[in-house]
């Protein structure tokens, strides 16, 4: 009966294991998520991304645009993560 009660135990405790404090940035005294200041630059990594390629005359690289900047932007955002904020 120990042995189930500590499976049990095991299994309710692991996914709390993860839970901290959200990393937060302060900014004219509030706090912010990280991840917020994460999906602006992604947003405008993948803008500049976007203008560079229009100017360049490759910007059909990336068709459906609907598809591909939307998941450019997801990729940035978490590559920014990755980069700035990871401990």
């Amino acid at each position: 009966m120990s042995r189930k009660h500590d499976v049990l135990a095991l299994w309710l405790i692991v996914p709390l294991s993860g839970c901290s404090n959200a990393p937060s940035i302060p900014v004219l005294g509030a706090y912010f998520p990280d991840w917020l200041f994460c999906i602006l630059a992604g947003m405008l990594l993948a803008f500049l991304l976007q203008i560079l390629l229009a100017r360049s005359g490759h910007a059909a690289w990336l068709q459906p645009s609907v598809l591909t900047y939307p998941v450019l932007t997801a990729l940035l955002a978490m590559s920014t993560w990755l980069l700035l904020f990871q401990n």
